[in-house]
């Protein structure tokens, strides 16, 4: 069972990869719709949404190598694996999507103290498809990123969900343009702005548990929980002293301390110890490695350390 989780791992690791690919073919096609109308209808926002597409490829780029690189199997300089690059990418795309943000933020601003025509009420339409492409695309990587537990590809789909949140901004504020008439015509321009900011805080959202996991964050306590329960079920183990779990990419490392009869022999605690890491990684596939630290219990005490 055990030497089916590298391969499910990479399975998941191709997944994500793959919507990566999606990513960057669509991003693609939408900044070149995006810019392009932007410029024939006078609608900055619109430009502005496209430069934000055209470094979302970027950052889908970053994900697809990230992902790459994490489904690499351990080498003697790298013997706990890869998957720390899958956090890496995840925080390379959130730096992207911040610094994204205050460049836009800048030319908004110069837009604002700009004098220019009011948009096209064309762009509306062109807003409305970006939108429904973005949120379809958004609901398909989160949905794959919760699945395989990747904050990398988690991380790619609010980044799309950043997109369509931009255009949904930058249509209110040209609509807004469009219905006030002469004078309003920096509307637009405003809504890019709120949309900058709306972009930066989801950064730095994404941000916070890419760098978590890069510093070795403890599991979720419902997965020590199982684990913990795992190992208490294996005969010989009398208690759990301590149980560590860390995340690298989309594997598990587990430290745990388990109590047994101080008087059995050596051959016994190593066959418990055995046994112990069998179980864990044979209910979760995603535990790469158990290390088991056998503490003898005398009768009737606790663990010794």
């Amino acid at each position: 069972m055990p030497t089916k989780a590298p391969t499910l791992i990479s399975q998941k690791l191709h997944s994500g990869s793959q919507l990566a690919v999606l990513g960057i073919v669509i991003n693609a096609a939408l900044a070149a719709v995006k810019i392009a109308a932007g410029i024939l209808g006078h609608c900055y926002a619109l430009i502005a949404d496209g430069i934000e597409s055209t470094l979302d490829i970027f950052g889908s780029l970053a994900i697809w190598f990230g992902l790459r690189v994490a489904a690499e199997p351990p080498d003697d300089n790298h013997p706990y694996g890869h998957g720390k690059a899958e956090a890496l990418a995840a925080i390379v795309v959130a730096f992207i999507v911040m610094a994204a943000a205050l460049g836009l933020a800048v030319q908004s601003i110069r837009e604002i103290l700009t004098p220019h025509h009011a948009p096209a009420p064309f762009t509306l339409l062109v807003l409305v498809f970006v939108i429904l492409v973005k949120e379809t695309l958004f609901r398909k990587v989160i949905h794959t990123g919760e699945e395989i537990g990747s904050t990398a590809v988690k991380t790619d789909a609010w980044h799309h969900r950043s997109d369509a949140i931009t255009s949904a901004a930058a249509f209110i504020g040209i609509s807004i343009a469009l219905i006030g008439g002469p004078g309003w015509e920096p509307a637009d321009d405003w809504a890019a702005l709120l949309a900058c900011g709306l972009i930066g805080f989801n950064g730095w959202r994404l941000l916070i548990p890419a760098l978590h996991e890069a510093m070795d964050m403890a599991a979720p306590v419902e997965v020590r929980d199982d684990v913990v329960k795992r190992a208490l079920t294996v005969p010989g183990v009398a208690d759990i002293e301590k149980c560590r779990i860390r995340k690298a990419g989309l594997e598990h490392y587990v430290d745990i301390h388990v109590g047994v009869d101080a008087e059995l022999t050596v051959r016994e605690g190593h066959r418990i110890a055995h046994d112990v890491k069998d179980a864990i990684r044979a209910a979760r596939p995603s535990v790469a490695d158990v290390l088991v630290h056998i503490e003898p219990i005398e009768p009737g005490g606790a663990a010794q350390n």
